[in-house]
C-alpha cells in the first residue's frame, strides 16, 4: 500500500467519526456478550440455555441482513446508523434491568441484534462515499484491524469488567456504548444524499430479490463472495480448539491461545498485506491467497501438537488477510443505490458459511477425530478455492482489468 495511506484515511474527519463509532460499538458488544453468557448461566445453570442466549447475538444476522440491509439504501445512512444505535441502547438498557424474565431478555437481545444488520450495512455503504478512492482500501483495512483487536481485547477484559461491575452494570455500559456511537456519528459525519430517491420506483419494488439478482448476475460480485465464503473452511479450528487442546493434554489456557491464533495472525497479515502490497497486487493475489489459506489446516492434521497448531493456525489467519481486499472491492463494485441491500445478503451468506463450517467441523471431529476434521476442512477448502480463484480471474478479465499473465487489459 502507498506510504501514508493509513495516515491519509485518518485525516478525513468523517472517517475518524465512523471509525470511532464502530470501535465503541464493537467494544460494547463484546462486553455485552460476556455479560449475557454469565447472566444466562447464573440464572439457569444450563449450558444449553447459555449457548442459546449467546447464539442470539449472532444468529439474527441471517435474517436481518437480507431483510433489513436494504434500509441503508432507502434512508440517509448517517441517520440510520444513529437511529439504530439509539434503539439498541434502549433495548439493551431494558436487558440490564435486574430480574427481567428470561424470555423477554431473549426477545430484546434478538431485536437489538436485528438492528445491527442495517447499521453495519449503512456503515459499509457510507465508507466509500467519505474516503478518496486512493485511501479507500486503507480505510477498510483500518476498520477490520480495529474490529479484530477490539474483539480480542474485549473478550480478554470482558470477564474482568463483569466481575467488577456485575452483569447489570456491564449491560448498562453496553447500552451507553451504543448511545455514544450514535452521538459520534451525528456529530462527526455530515448528511449525505439518500442512495435512492423517492421517485426510484424500481428500487422501491425490488427488495431483497433485486439485490440477490444483482449479486448472482455480476461475475465479479459472485466470485468475490465465493472467495469470502471460503472462511467457512478456515474457521473450523476455532470451533475445535477445546477438543484439540484436550487431545494433546493441554488445559484451558491453551484453548484460549488456540482460539486467539487465527485472529492474531489475521491482524498481522492484514497490516503486512495492506501496508506493503499495491492495490493491483492485492487484487491479483486474492485467488492464490484464498486457496493457500486452507493449506495450513492440512499441515495441522499431518503435524500434530499445540506449538505446531499455534503456528499453523496463525498462518491461516495471516493468509486470510485477503478477505479485507475482497470486502473492499465488493463494496466498491456494488452500485451505491444497492449497497445496503447487496451487502446485507452477502453478510448473511458469510455468517451462514461460517456457522455451517463450525457445525460440520464438529460432526467430522466426532467420526474422524480432531486432526482428521482439520485435514478434511483444509482439503475441501483447497478444492473449493481453485474454481473460486479461477472465476475471479475470469471476472477481472471480462471487466477489462489486468490479470496475471497478461501485458495489459483483457476484455472477455
Amino acid at each position: 500500500m502507498e506510504s501514508g495511506a493509513f495516515r491519509h484515511a485518518f485525516a478525513v474527519t468523517e472517517f475518524r467519526a465512523l471509525w470511532g463509532a464502530m470501535a465503541v460499538v464493537r467494544a460494547g458488544t463484546q462486553l455485552g456478550r460476556v455479560a449475557l453468557a454469565v447472566l444466562a448461566y447464573e440464572r439457569t445453570g444450563s449450558a444449553a440455555v447459555t449457548a442459546l442466549v449467546y447464539a442470539l447475538t449472532l444468529v439474527p444476522a441471517l435474517v436481518g441482513g437480507p431483510l433489513l440491509g436494504g434500509l441503508a439504501d432507502r434512508y440517509p445512512r448517517r441517520r440510520l446508523i444513529a437511529v439504530c444505535g439509539l434503539a439498541r441502547a434502549g433495548l439493551i438498557a431494558l436487558v440490564a434491568v435486574p430480574g427481567i424474565p428470561l424470555p423477554v431478555l431473549c426477545a430484546l437481545v434478538f431485536a437489538s441484534q436485528l438492528l445491527e444488520s442495517p447499521a453495519v450495512a449503512a456503515q459499509m455503504a457510507l465508507t466509500p462515499d467519505i474516503l478518496p478512492e486512493d485511501v479507500y482500501q486503507a480505510g477498510i483495512a483500518i476498520q477490520h484491524l480495529t474490529s479484530q483487536i477490539v474483539s480480542l481485547a474485549g473478550f480478554a477484559a470482558g470477564g474482568v469488567l463483569v466481575a467488577a461491575v456485575g452483569t447489570s452494570g456491564s449491560l448498562t455500559l453496553n447500552a451507553a456504548a451504543f448511545a455514544l456511537a450514535a452521538l459520534i456519528v451525528l456529530r462527526g459525519v455530515r448528511p449525505h444524499p439518500t442512495a435512492r430517491t423517492a421517485g426510484d420506483g424500481e428500487g422501491r419494488r425490488g427488495g431483497p430479490l433485486e439485490g440477490l439478482r444483482l449479486l448472482v448476475s455480476d461475475h465479479r460480485l459472485r466470485s468475490l463472495l465465493a472467495l469470502a465464503m471460503l472462511a467457512g473452511f478456515q474457521v473450523v479450528p476455532e470451533a475445535l480448539a477445546a477438543p484439540y487442546a484436550a487431545g494433546t493434554g493441554q488445559g484451558t489456557a491453551m484453548v484460549g491461545l488456540l482460539m486467539a491464533a487465527i485472529p492474531v495472525g489475521n491482524v498481522l497479515g492484514v497490516f503486512l498485506f495492506t501496508r506493503f502490497c499495491s492495490t493491483e497486487a492485492r487484487l491479483r493475489l486474492l485467488g492464490p491467497l484464498a486457496c493457500a489459506a486452507s493449506a495450513p489446516l492440512v499441515a495441522s492434521a499431518l503435524i500434530p501438537g499445540p506449538v505446531a497448531a499455534l503456528v499453523l493456525w496463525a498462518l491461516v489467519g495471516m493468509l486470510g488477510a485477503y478477505q479485507v481486499t475482497a470486502n473492499a472491492e465488493f463494496v466498491r463494485i456494488v452500485p451505491t443505490e444497492r449497497r445496503g441491500q447487496v451487502l446485507g445478503i452477502a453478510s448473511a451468506a458469510l455468517v451462514a458459511a461460517q456457522g455451517l463450517g463450525m457445525i460440520v467441523g464438529g460432526l467430522l471431529a466426532t467420526h474422524l477425530g480432531v486432526t482428521g476434521a482439520l485435514g478434511v476442512a483444509g482439503a475441501a477448502g483447497l478444492a473449493a478455492g481453485v474454481p473460486a480463484a479461477l472465476a475471479w480471474r475470469r471476472a477481472r478479465a471480462r471487466a477489462g482489468e489486468v490479470v496475471p499473465g497478461t501485458a495489459g487489459p483483457s476484455v472477455g
